[in-house]
This record gives C-alpha cells, sequence and structure tokens, in this order.
C-alpha cells in the first residue's frame, strides 16, 4: 500500500451508516474514502475501477452480501485487504469471513472503539481480530463442518444465485441482474437444489438466512 495515502472503498446500504464511517476515518489525512458503494455488486465493480488499498464491507447488503463480494473481489485483486463491518460475529461467520479471504472485521456496535484500530492494522497488512475472533481461529478454524463443505461446493455463480433467489427475485431479474439467460438461470437453479438436497424456495431461503447471506 501507499506509505503517504490509504485509499479507502466503503460499502453498505445505509446512507446514515457510510456517513458515519467516512467521518471516522477521514479524520486521519493519510486516509481517502475514494468510493463508496450501497450493494455488494456495485462495490465488487467499484473495487475493480478504483483499486482502493482496503475496503471496508458491510456483511448483509442487497444483491450480494459482504463475504460473496470479498470472495469476488480477491479472486482479482488478491492485495486488498478487506475489514467486514458486521453486526455478526458468530463462528461459523468468522470462519467463513477468513476464508473468503478477509483478514479482520468489526463489530458496528464497536466501530467507535474498533474502526480505526483495524483500518491501521490491516493498511500495514497486519490481521485485526477481536478476542472471540482469535479464540475461534484457535478452537474451530481448522474444524471441518458440513455447513463449510456445502458451500464449498457451490460455484461463485451460484451463490450469487442462491443470494438473489433469496431475495426474492425471479429467474427473468436474475436473468437481467446478471446478464445471462433465463435457461442458464434454471440450470443453475437446478444445480443447487440438487447439490444442497433441498425442495422448494423456502429451504433456500433458510439456508441464506442460516448463512447471513440475507436478514431475517
Amino acid at each position: 500500500m501507499s506509505k503517504t495515502l490509504v485509499r479507502i472503498l466503503l460499502a453498505d446500504d445505509h446512507d446514515v451508516v457510510r456517513k458515519g464511517l467516512r467521518g471516522l476515518l477521514e479524520v486521519n489525512s493519510a486516509w481517502q474514502v475514494c468510493g463508496e458503494a450501497t450493494n455488494g455488486r456495485d462495490a465488487v465493480k467499484l473495487a475493480m475501477e478504483l483499486k482502493p488499498d482496503l475496503a471496508v464491507l458491510d456483511l448483509e447488503m442487497p444483491e450480494l452480501n459482504g463475504l460473496e463480494a470479498t470472495r469476488q473481489i480477491k479472486k482479482d485483486l488478491p492485495d486488498l485487504e478487506v475489514l467486514i463491518f458486521t453486526m455478526h460475529e458468530t463462528d461459523q461467520f468468522i470462519r467463513d469471513a477468513l476464508v473468503a479471504g478477509a483478514r479482520g472485521f468489526v463489530l458496528k456496535a464497536d466501530a467507535g472503539r474498533y474502526l480505526v484500530e483495524a483500518v491501521e492494522a490491516l493498511s500495514r497488512h497486519k490481521p485485526f481480530f477481536t478476542s472471540k475472533a482469535s479464540e475461534t481461529l484457535l478452537e474451530k478454524f481448522l474444524e471441518s463442518t458440513a455447513a463449510s463443505i456445502e458451500v464449498d461446493r457451490l460455484t461463485d455463480r451460484e451463490r450469487e444465485i442462491i443470494q438473489l433467489l433469496a431475495e426474492g427475485k425471479g429467474n427473468k431479474e436474475i436473468s437481467a441482474i446478471l446478464y445471462i439467460s433465463v435457461k442458464t438461470v434454471e440450470t443453475h437453479r437446478a444445480a443447487i437444489m440438487r447439490k444442497l438436497k433441498m425442495n422448494s424456495i423456502v429451504d433456500l431461503v433458510r439456508y441464506a438466512i442460516r448463512n447471513n447471506w440475507i436478514k431475517a
């Protein structure tokens, strides 16, 4: 990262939250918020266009959640550091965040206390973990779970479609958002149901909620 200026991308679907984050970060003259996104898909697009040094991503965003956005960003920009900004701190979430490529996260309730410290650490390519996350790393990270195996078996496109379906979007809407044919959406949908051994959209919605991909 630049020694003189750290460029930061913010992504959260609440205007007030983004303004608050910007205010906390830009107190440091060495940090510049270079872009803001209101959903995960725009966050990925802006990351590719702006190539910031660091991205602060909300976990629960429309169209593409923070974990999926992290996966896509890190695939093309492996040196970009990602900080997840979230209301959740479960063992499964911590594991999933790390596997996706995030190197730290801050609870929204603790933003005033830890956000600056976390960004400072990531700007130096150092991870930032809360005490709970550190404990989870020691106890849980290397454990194999059925849920993680399920997610790992899904393709990036299938995970995108799961979220869009769980948000109530139909095949035609998904086709338009992802620039693929309706037939391709149907094919992916069938593959998802087969892999996850599910029979209904209700099951898929529950799965997405359980994995913190959408809000309950």
